[in-house]
Formats: C-alpha cells, structure tokens, sequence
C-alpha cells in the first residue's frame, strides 16, 4: 500500500490536513493550561514514553514504501517519529539543565548522548534517515547553547563528520558497504556528490527539482501552471518537494517571501528563548529552533542540490498531519514559555 501520492486525491489531502490543523490548534490551546516546568519534572516518564512508542513502531508499525514507521489511527496515519522530536526535547533540555557543571568535561557529554542515541538507533531502525538526522541536529544544537566545551564538541563531532567522510569515499571508490544505511540512502548520497550520475534513475528527482526552480524565473508561471510539477514530471511535489513547486509556480519572488517568513519565525523564536524565565524554558525554545531550522534547511538545501535528498518536510507547508500537528504542537509549547516569563497576576 502507498501513500502520498500526488494523483490519489486533492480533496482527501486537504480534508486530512485540515483534520491535522484543527488538532494541533487544540493542542496548542491545551498546552497552555500546563506550566511547562512540569515536562522538566517528569523527563524520566516523558523518555520512557518516546522510547516506548519507537520501539513499539518496529513491531506493529505499516510497511509503507519500505519504512516502518507509520501507525493507523482508523483512516488515518500517523509518524510517531514525528511527536518523538518534541519529546526528545523536553527530555534533553531538563537533562542538560540538571548537568550543566558537567558539561565543561567529556564525562558530561556521556548521558545526553546515551538519551538521544537510542531513539536516534530505533529511528534509523525504521528506515527514516530524515529525522534521525534531526535528532543529531537537536542534540548538537542544544549541547553548544547549554554551555558544553566548544573545544570537545568540535574534536567529537569534527571527528565523527570525517569519519562519516571517509565511510562515503571508500563505499564509492571501492563499494565498501555502508554500515546502518540502506542502499537507497547511500544513491542520495551518491547524487549529492554527483548529481548527473544517473539523469533516468537515482538522480532523477533532483534533476526535476532543479529544472522546475529554474523554470520559475523572476516571478514564476502562475499557480497551477507549473509544467514539472502539474504533468508530474517532479516526484513528491506536495510533500518532499514542495517548495520547487513553489519556485517554479511562483518564481523567486514566492520562494524569497517563503524564506523571509520562516526568517521572521526564527527571530521571534530566538526572542522567546532570549526572555525566557529559566535555562529550562531556553533550552526547550532552543531544541524547537533546532528542529524547524534544520527541516527548512535542509528541505530547501536539497530541492536545490546543496544538501543531499532525505525526505523530510518543509513545516507547515508541506503534506502531512504528523508534520503539521508536530509543528504546530511545537508552536504550542513556545507560546506557553513565552507567557509564562513573567508570573501572571490576577
């Protein structure tokens, strides 16, 4: 069975989505009746929680498109992994609290990694390299604004990022296996080195990507008019590749406002994580502006080449309930930190 197919139904995605909206709203609005100094309380129950879920995905999880990672919720589906990357939040911004005079060693560096490696280990277990980089990306975000050694997280992660290079160079000159990557995952990294490796097969995706940015020009062909996208030429337009969709519909101007949008949440969120009333808040805000800044980076980086293809999507604008109610959950736990930097009189 697949889903996400662009042909299956324009009606049924935008039902699904507003179903996605509607519940994350409520969220949001829930949220705010909890002081979020209760997650820093409970992180122990919240990891065992996140961890469980993961594991429990393995087991009992749908096989879709090779992934195991997607549960069914009557007609719905639902990515746990995405509610995952909120967790894992709460949980290391309480633990890089609780053990920031140890952070100035490598010793200190030991248990927050142990937290995030085993969901990162049972993400990549279900096959989703996309936010199991996401993970990566939140911990080594929030480590350096918690005050960790700069000198130990560049020899570690300066260290493991070499490594990784040299896996990559020997798997290609001399097809060494991979370790922990399926070999689909290992084409994405074979077009981001060389992107016209294959026009007709592994490249393909990006080939149409950039073809239909390029095609957009200035202002772009009008909405609807995109002939990559809307002749299915480019694969995944309304979730991996949404925003060629965007550049070659509405051109530079679309894609610069897109941009400047997710610019303008970004300074805002540093706002709130500045006023923040305690280093847990912070720390919360500061996993929150790791997560939303790696997807848009990377999402955007990849459509264009400059960052190799994973499959995650582009917050609030691409398809996908898990994505957006993650999303705006997220928003959610911000909005509670930021009315709670001062105490409230009635």
């Amino acid at each position: 069975m697949e889903i996400n197919q662009a042909d299956s139904g324009g009606i049924l995605y935008l039902q699904k989505q507003i179903l996605a909206i509607v519940a994350g709203i409520a969220g949001i609005i829930f949220l705010q009746f909890i002081d979020y100094k209760v997650f820093k309380h409970y992180y122990k129950v919240i990891y065992f929680l996140c961890v469980s879920i993961l594991v429990y995905i393995l087991f009992a999880a749908e096989s879709v498109v090779g992934s195991q990672r997607w549960l069914t919720v009557g007609p719905v589906y639902f990515q746990p992994s995405e509610i995952a990357k909120i967790l894992i939040i709460l949980v290391l911004a309480a633990i890089l609290e609780e053990k920031k005079e140890e952070l100035k060693s490598i010793k200190g560096f030991i248990i927050p990694f142990i937290y995030m490696i085993i969901p990162f280990i049972l993400i990549i277990k279900q096959n989703d390299l996309g936010t199991a980089l996401v993970f990566i990306a939140i911990f080594i975000i929030m480590l350096y604004f918690a005050g960790a050694n700069r000198k130990y997280m560049l020899i570690i992660f300066g260290g493991a990022l070499l490594i990784i290079t040299v896996l990559v160079y020997f798997h290609l000159a001399y097809e060494i296996p991979f370790p922990f990557l399926q070999e689909h995952q290992i084409n994405r990294l074979v077009v981001f080195v060389n992107p016209r490796i294959d026009p007709q097969g592994i490249s393909y995706n990006l080939i149409q990507s950039k073809i239909a940015i390029g095609s957009g020009r200035i202002s772009g062909k009008g909405i609807f008019e995109g002939t990559q996208s809307q002749l299915d030429f480019l694969p995944e337009k309304h979730t991996d590749f949404i925003f060629s969709v965007i550049g070659e519909e509405f051109g530079l101007i679309g894609s610069l406002i897109i941009i400047l949008l997710y610019l303008f949440l970004f300074w805002h969120l540093i706002n709130i994580a500045m006023e923040a009333k305690d280093r847990y808040g912070t720390l919360v805000v500061t996993g929150i502006i790791a997560m939303f800044f790696f997807h848009v980076f990377e999402n955007i980086g990849m459509t264009m080449g400059v960052m190799p293809i994973t499959g995650i999507p582009l917050p609030f604008i691409s398809y996908g309930g898990s994505s957006m109610l993650t999303s705006l959950l997220a928003i959610g736990l911000v909005i509670n930190i930021n009315i709670h930097k001062k105490k409230l009189k009635f």
